[in-house]
């Protein structure tokens, strides 16, 4: 036998709130109903035998034994209304014409029948004969409900969420109360208000009870009830407010139409605000993205020379790892690589969605930089101080690797999950932050606080400098020149596979990933000074900020990026090396 869980005591920070509520509710004139003679009596015992007796009652009398739980709107009555709605319960008629609510209990027989319990206390449901009771719910109706019905039931569990113990849930359920402006919600509201701790929850109710006030016959507290708005300046309230003056307008009521117009005022001030910050900080993330995609270039074609036209398939790679190391960390991956089908077997953790990306990163950066490292010694060694060469080979490399990741992965794009830490966003002030973006803009930081470290703090930061600056004399001094450029390229690489695990978490993942980056990731490092960390830096802040703005602006991105690319060809004609140009013997 199934046995269904009830929840049958109520959390005790709710008691009190509940207690207010049905205090309010029952003297509130425009919520109590008097009933005729005609009407049901209260009906008494569980919870659990009220919705049984309600469910087999006549349809009149229904909707008063469910509007009876608004005194008590406790979670296991939602619980057994949500049941009720879901049509998991349903009604036996014994031969004597008695009706019976019952639950399906157990597995259904080879005849598709399953036996019952009683919905009253979870006893087995008994013939005549002692048999047991079994039902083909295929062959049987559920416990049926109508409009009116529904709508007592909708009533009851608004009034159960209003006392819900999870702040996210009761907040949501006071926004919502704000729907309809019915005035009848106030009482209930207020009552609320009185006893809330929650800050955001205070804020949400002053938003909820000021939007239901506008609908009050009394012109006084539709007046207040702009003035309140004018100083929370909620987004949701604004459309109303407009109404609100147009029939102010309507009836020339000078006091409520300054009142309505300082609250529409105020508000889209506080729009503006929202838009400013949040242009900041979207140009913030995508000057954080381009820095994070052109970081790596900045080595390869900054500081070796070379211009490396397969850096977006090394992003790829190194998105399509995090989505190995994803599937890897689940339920396992099947590729069908050159036409022959490949099972990978996963770990099936039950954390492994929010593990993974911590592995994926080291990971990422691994499998790209030895890619690199693979390509310096195959191809790239023989192609140094030779630029127009090393432009067609690698965009002859980047043809490759673009159809053999199609092979392997397929042609369509892939997902690949974020976790639960990166999945939600902070709000400050109506202005919404993404984790994942705030977790671009954190580790871009890292990225460069890591990449100069490397370059001006270590023995190999020292070999690198003096072999770009001067070959030939860091041959000399006994520097092992060739090593040095499979390192660095291989490090440049790996810095393009990192970006390709953060773009892995803002969008889908493809064989063609990395080409919508090449050209912003050169035009970064050319504007920046070919060679300069700092630079590049500042370039990727300013395109990407300049580009948000402007189609702020504008309200185009196309034409946006069509004036951020303008701009920047005008800036190479005035200064061609960019921002910081990098001076050394050789390049004098």
């Amino acid at each position: 036998m199934i046995y269904l869980p009830i929840r049958l005591p109520v959390m005790r920070s709710c008691i009190g709130l509940i207690t207010l509520l049905a205090i309010v509710l029952l003297t509130s004139p425009s919520l109590v109903r008097a009933q005729d003679a005609t009407a049901p009596a209260a009906i008494s015992g569980t919870v659990r035998e009220i919705i049984a007796a309600a469910v087999v009652a006549e349809p009149a009398d229904q909707k008063q034994i469910i509007s009876n739980f608004k005194t008590n709107p406790s979670p296991e009555v939602v619980g057994w209304l949500d049941k009720w709605k879901e049509g998991v319960i349903f009604i036996h008629e014994a031969e004597d014409g008695t009706a019976t609510a019952v639950l399906l209990d157990g597995s259904a027989a080879a005849d598709g029948s399953f036996a019952t319990v009683k919905l009253s206390d979870g006893s087995p449901m008994l013939a005549a004969n002692g048999s047991p009771v079994r039902i083909n719910p295929k062959e049987v109706d559920f416990a049926d409900t109508n409009s009116g019905l529904r709508r007592a039931m909708k009533e009851v569990t608004d009034l159960a969420a209003l006392a819900d113990p999870d702040p996210a849930k009761r907040i949501r359920a006071i926004q919502d109360s704000s729907i309809g402006q019915k005035v009848e919600k106030l009482p209930s509201l207020e009552a609320l208000k009185a006893m809330e701790k929650n800050p955001e929850a205070l804020r949400a109710l002053d938003v909820a009870i000021s939007i239901i006030k506008l609908k009050s016959p009394t012109r006084e507290e539709r007046i207040k009830a702009c003035n309140d708005l004018a100083k929370i300046k909620p987004l949701s309230a604004r459309d109303i407010i407009k109404s609100v003056l147009t029939e102010a307008e309507a009836a020339k009521d000078r006091e409520l139409i300054a009142a309505a117009s300082n609250a529409l005022a105020a508000i889209d001030s506080h729009i503006s605000t929202i838009n400013a910050f949040g242009t900041a900080f979207r140009g913030l993330s995508l000057g954080s993205v381009l820095l994070v995609v052109a970081i790596g270039l900045a080595i390869t074609f900054g500081l070796m020379g070379i211009i490396n036209m397969a850096h977006g398939e090394l992003i790829a790679i190194g998105a399509y790892t995090t989505y190995v190391i994803q599937n890897l960390f689940v339920a396992g991956l099947n590729l069908s690589p050159f036409g022959k089908s490949l099972s990978i077997p996963g770990l099936n953790l039950e954390s492994g969605a929010n593990l993974y990306f911590i592995v994926a990163l080291p990971a990422s950066f691994l499998v790209a930089a030895l890619v690199g490292l693979v390509l310096e010694r195959s191809v790239i060694r023989f192609l140094y101080r030779r630029p127009l060469e090393s432009l067609l080979a690698t965009w002859g490399i980047s043809l490759v690797l673009q159809q053999l990741m199609k092979f392997i992965f397929g042609a369509n794009n892939v997902q690949v999950s974020s976790p639960s830490w990166l999945s939600g966003n902070w709000t400050v002030n109506d202005i919404v932050f993404g984790w994942n973006r705030v977790f671009v803009i954190g580790f871009a930081v890292l990225i460069i606080v890591v990449t100069w470290l490397v370059l001006n703090k270590t023995s190999l930061g020292l070999l690198i400098r003096a072999v770009m600056q001067n070959r030939n004399m860091a041959a000399c001094m006994g520097i092992r020149t060739e090593r040095v450029n499979m390192m660095t390229f291989a490090f440049g690489c790996g810095l393009a596979g990192l970006a390709g695990a953060f773009l892995s978490q803002i969008g889908n993942v493809g064989p063609f990933l990395g080409q919508t980056y090449i050209v912003d990731s050169f035009m970064t490092v050319v504007v920046g000074g070919v060679g300069n960390i700092l630079g590049t830096v500042i370039s990727a802040l300013g395109i990407g900020m300049t580009d948000q703005a402007l189609q702020q602006y504008l309200g185009n991105p196309v034409i946006g990026k069509i004036l951020v690319l303008g701009a920047i060809i005008l800036f190479l004609q005035w200064r061609p090396a960019g921002l910081f140009v990098t001076r050394s013997r050789s390049l004098d």
